[in-house]
């Protein structure tokens, strides 16, 4: 997939905070800038995306880390202004594998979410879709592009139930998202967790039920698929050494998110399969690396390359 000759905006809303990452064995926390939101905007921007971030943090020592690791990325953001005045910190415990789980110390209320003019894509999930006096604020802004012809509203549930343990009010939350999307993303874990009695296939139905084109599930090592109302699509993912998977699952949407402002939600499967084969690259690529660390265009597209030969 070659640069877009005519790029469009994705408009990503959501937390950016602080991970102490702990690894298993280790007797220090590494304090490193991240969040779902701030990954996903990161790897739009590494892949040329158009992108702007619509965040908050604190004026506080986490939030200086925050404010210098955006600067430093590049990426355009809007940081709008919060009452509590926190950054959000999250300890993540890292096992042997690389894998990780999540506390959190969170906060999110934004007062408003400007997201600029051209935006032709909106993005958003993770903590603040479920975080209170924020979340409110991003469903209204959700149902009011979900109803803008030409605009597409995408979400990652991305869910983290040490924000909202009660697993009926996470769901009901999931649902009225999923309900003002075009399209929603959930990894099989999430599914697990929000719909217990559920194959993962059947969740996904039931997320699509809710009134997005499509829903996406991503599997860890063993790839993805997508579920529209008429069509399973499902792709392997490449074999990698993998180092953490911290931000894989951001990584797949940030290249998913990039092929919907390009050419739209995938329609037939053939391109719904070039597409979720771009994403579970991207999140290899990441897992090969420390951190939330997605691939540049030029990464990603040698990796698809060679996956080819």
């Amino acid at each position: 997939m070659s640069a877009p000759s005519s790029p469009s905006r994705v408009g990503v809303v959501g937390e950016v905070l602080v991970d102490l990452l702990w690894r298993s064995g280790e007797r220090q926390v590494t304090p490193v800038p991240g969040g779902s939101p701030a990954n996903v905007a990161v790897g739009l921007h590494r892949l040329g995306r158009p992108t702007t971030l619509v965040t908050t943090w604190g004026d506080d020592p986490p939030g200086e880390l925050v404010r210098a690791h955006l600067e430093s990325t590049g990426v355009e953001v809007v940081r709008a202004a919060s009452p509590a005045g926190r950054t959000t910190l999250a300890m993540a415990y890292l096992d042997r594998d690389g894998s990780a789980s999540y506390d959190f110390l969170a906060s999110w209320d934004p007062e408003r979410l400007p997201l600029p003019a051209d935006t032709a894509v909106l993005h958003t999930g993770s903590l603040a879709a479920v975080v209170e006096p924020g979340a409110a604020r991003v469903l209204e802004l959700c149902r009011e592009l979900h109803a803008v012809p030409g605009r597409s509203v995408v979400a990652d549930l991305n869910v983290r139930p040490a924000v909202q343990p009660d697993r009926l009010a996470y769901r009901r939350a999931c649902l009225r998202l999923a309900a003002v999307t075009d399209v929603v993303k959930a990894s099989d874990v999430d599914l697990a967790w929000l719909f217990p009695r559920l194959a993962p296939q059947e969740a996904a139905r039931a997320l699509l039920a809710e009134g997005p084109a499509l829903a996406v599930v991503t599997l860890g090592a063993q790839g993805a698929f997508a579920v529209t109302g008429d069509a399973l699509v499902r792709v392997a993912a490449p074999e990698v050494r993998v180092v953490d998977t911290i931000g894989a699952g951001d990584a797949f949407q940030a290249a998913l998110l990039d092929a919907i402002a390009d050419g739209g939600v995938p329609a037939s499967r053939d391109g719904l399969a070039s597409v979720l084969e771009r994403c579970v690259t991207a999140a290899a690529l990441n897992c090969t690396r420390v951190g939330a660390d997605p691939p540049s265009r030029a990464e990603l597209d040698a990796a698809l390359a060679a996956r080819h030969v």
